[in-house]
């Protein structure tokens, strides 16, 4: 495949009519779309960095056709930069091709390099740093039971504020790098939005109501966000199913067996002990567990006994998903702290 940025300074006749898996055949790859606004600079907007994941894509097309670019009667309030990302994928409804990376995982700032995914986000970047960027979204869907909350990597009162526009709850990470929001934050505030799973309605209005919002905002609150307005957590692990580990969800027998309904636990405080899952009679734990630093760290989180593994220490975790598509290519979960007591230090640093 030949990859190279595509960047126009107008829609394609057309674009908004299409589905997500008819971009590709239009746009031909990852296309960088900019749209002029009564004011500058820029809302950057990501759409489709996972092609399995169109909630974004159906939240600007909701929002664009009112607008003059989509050939309604509003001039936009903003000037809106549009980055239309992995097509390809989109086109078979796939996070990413097979032998493609992630491309939430090859940005300026990401483990590794050299690809030729790597060298266009690294252009994306350096195009919107040389027009200026008001703020970054990039909008995302989840494949399990989660609620509509924002990321954010760099803890200050302007990235916050606009993670609290999405919704009280906010997830602080360092980990993985590479994402879209962590390199953009070093043009302007930027934020992941997790807009709940494919295909409900309530996500695609959530979306599209936080963008009409971001391109009305006129600056940055840099006041303090009162603790009480916002659950704020921190992601200090990442739990991944080694690759010579059979899993399932409800199925005794294999490696490591998965309680069929999981993904209930999103977003629940667990106390220690909880039943995560079950393993054959002395088995060792059949998880890998990395932690901020990339610290091996299962035997932090989880204890194996009498064929059960079990939570050690109480945390909470997100993005549980029996999608095991996802869990191969990207992981089963993450794990969560409370990080509220810390919000005061944070952003006064």
């Amino acid at each position: 495949m030949n990859l190279r940025l595509r960047e126009l300074e107008h829609l394609p006749p057309g674009l908004l009519e299409l589905a997500p898996e008819q971009l590709h055949e239009t746009l031909g790859g990852p296309t960088l779309i900019h749209l002029p606004g009564r004011r500058d600079p820029a809302l950057f907007v990501a759409a489709l960095i996972h092609g399995n994941e169109p909630t974004g894509w159906e939240a600007v097309r909701a929002l664009l056709h009112e607008y003059a670019p989509g050939g309604g009667p509003l001039t936009l309030p903003r000037t809106l930069s549009l980055f239309i990302a992995n097509t390809a994928a989109a086109a078979q409804g796939l996070r990413h091709l097979p032998g493609q990376p992630d491309y939430n995982r090859v940005w300026p700032g990401s483990e590794g390099a050299g690809t030729p995914e790597h060298a266009l986000m690294a252009e994306v970047v350096a195009r919107m740093a040389a027009r200026g960027v008001f703020a970054s979204v990039d909008l995302h869907n989840n494949t399990g039971l989660n609620p509509h909350y924002a990321c954010i990597n760099v803890l200050d009162h302007a990235a916050l504020h606009l993670a609290a526009l999405f919704g009280r709850t906010v997830v602080y990470f360092v980990r993985p790098r590479g994402v879209a929001a962590m390199a953009m934050s070093r043009l302007s505030p930027a934020v992941t939005l997790e807009c709940g799973k494919v295909g409900q309605a309530q996500g695609t209005a959530h979306a599209r109501a936080y963008l009409e919002a971001c391109l009305r905002l006129s600056e940055h609150p840099q006041h303090p966000l009162p603790p009480q307005d916002i659950d704020l957590y921190h992601s200090v692990a990442t739990v991944k199913v080694p690759p010579g580990v059979s899993f399932g969800f409800g199925t005794p027998g294999r490696d490591l067996d998965l309680l069929d309904d999981l993904d209930l636990l999103n977003f629940r405080e667990l106390p220690a002990g909880t039943l995560f899952a079950r393993v054959p009679a002395g088995a060792s734990l059949p998880l890998e567990v990395r932690d901020e630093t990339d610290r091996e760290v299962g035997l932090r989180y989880f204890a194996v006994t009498a064929g059960e593994v079990r939570t050690r220490c109480a945390f909470m975790p997100s993005m549980l998903t029996r999608d095991a598509s996802v869990i191969r290519q990207d992981c089963l979960c993450y794990l969560m702290e409370r990080y509220d007591r810390h919000l005061a230090d944070a952003v006064s640093a």
